[in-house]
């Protein structure tokens, strides 16, 4: 099983999918021409004119940091500059771990709505519940900030005290609570038992996943006999991409061999494949992996290894379609450069930038009444100004990113649950992976 170390990411941790390699240096193709130079320097007169003359004294960082935004996003949706503040979150978010509470929270009537409290986290153990409101962080009124803004307050270092006034159904007078802030572990991986099949949910590709995805085979295996066990369903709709050392282990999870992706740079020089080793946790169990609209980058490397090497049956509806490469690279003040520096390809050579992975069974998901015509579909060749990909077409990529909260209505999940226990059937289920046709 393949074990990477390596700061590689791949999707949206940053609210754009991305395949993101994290450099401590970058050098210049070329040295510029005295044209570049000379507009530079034309740059560099206007902003001093904004800055002198502009009718306020305008911030000069973030006028900067506007200009150089300015440059990268004309390039493509996915190249951006990142402040030391985004480049520390988008840090937070690849280690599936940050200091804070352990509560899933919404916002509701202004206030705070917590969802769930996360077992054996300071949140739950000093008593909050699920549908508590949050009204005070701090002593401090939630109302009129954002959720973002207030879920930003109730994170911090750990060992650090923070006080939560709630209001909760029942209680005659709001509670106080102090908790002390701990580190706490986003599960990236969900699973259950669906009586003879084994339930496999990557929210995202963290520095978590692999184990996490490990340890969900391992209680599976506890609690269903081999013998009993028709297969695995891997749940890749609504994740929007992380760490691509983690997409390359989970896809080599699931196989013995083979090349899971390539990418491929502005230089011959600069392709880079990688690979499967011997070792599947599903013992060759069969496996439906399921995606839609909001499988992106990471997911759909997974899918498209496993779909190529014919080690998994493909279900859903058309993935987002984001095949490029970007480079993260450190820069001054702790900021970080984002940069399309390549694309991705799946192991029969194809590049799905703008056009997706396309199931090798096609299932809708109907939308719930109060969300028809209210869903557009997602996809990269949707973006303004995206890559335009080798293989793309008017037909484009994407699809809905919907999925029904209750299993029961979730008609993807059915159709995959009676592929694996034999009440349906299909030519590409199950997949063999002595039929995958690859480049040589």
């Amino acid at each position: 099983m393949i074990r990477r170390a390596s700061l590689v990411l791949v999707g949206a941790l940053m609210g754009a999918t991305a395949m993101s390699v994290i450099n401590t240096a970058t050098l210049p193709a070329e040295a510029a021409g005295s044209s570049t130079y000379r507009e530079l320097s034309i740059f560099g007169d206007v902003f001093e004119r904004v800055r002198a003359q502009y009718v306020t004294p305008p911030k000069e960082d973030q006028l900067i940091e506007n200009a150089i935004n300015g440059m990268l996003t004309s390039l493509d949706p996915h190249s951006s500059y990142m402040n030391a503040k985004d480049a520390e979150d988008m840090r937070t978010q690849t280690r599936g771990e940050f200091g804070g509470l352990g509560i899933e929270v919404t916002m509701e009537d202004e206030l705070v709505k917590v969802i769930a409290p996360i077992d054996d986290t300071p949140a739950a153990r000093a008593g909050v519940l699920a549908g508590d409101f949050i009204s005070k962080i701090d002593g401090k009124d939630v109302r009129g900030l954002k959720l973002e803004e207030a879920v930003e307050k109730m994170r911090g270092a750990v060992n650090t005290p923070i006080k939560l006034t709630l209001i909760r159904k029942g209680a005659d007078k709001p509670i106080e609570l102090t908790i002390m802030r701990d580190i706490i572990a986003v599960k990236a991986v969900k699973f259950r038992v669906e009586n003879d099949v084994g339930y496999l949910r990557v929210l995202s590709f963290t520095e978590k996943t692999y184990d996490d995805l490990e340890n969900a085979f391992a209680k599976i295996k506890e609690e269903v006999p081999a013998d009993k066990l028709k297969g695995y369903v891997l749940d890749l709709r609504l994740n929007p991409g992380g760490l691509l050392d983690q997409a390359i282990n989970v896809s080599d999870a699931f196989l013995e061999r083979g090349e899971v992706v390539s990418t491929r740079g502005r230089n011959e020089d600069e392709t880079r494949r990688f690979n499967a080793s011997p070792g599947d946790l599903s013992d060759g169990k069969p496996v439906v992996v399921m995606i839609n609209g909001g499988s992106a980058s990471a997911s759909e490397i997974v899918a498209g290894a496993l779909q190529d090497l014919r080690r998994a049956t493909v279900l859903g509806t058309r993935s987002f379609g984001k095949g490029s490469v970007q480079t993260i690279i450190p820069m001054g003040e702790a900021g970080a450069l984002r940069l399309t520096t390549a694309l991705y390809y799946t192991p029969s050579g194809k590049s799905i930038q703008g056009t997706g992975i396309t199931p090798d069974i096609i299932v809708d998901q109907p939308l719930p009444p109060e969300l028809q015509g209210k869903l557009e579909a997602a996809g990269e060749s949707n973006l303004r100004g995206h890559i335009q990909g080798q293989n793309e077409t008017e037909e484009g990529s994407g699809s809905a990113a919907y999925v029904p909260p209750e299993a029961k209505d979730d008609l993807q999940l059915q159709y995959a649950l009676q592929l694996l226990r034999g009440e349906k059937t299909d030519p590409s289920f199950p997949a063999s992976p002595e039929k995958a046709e690859l480049k040589q």
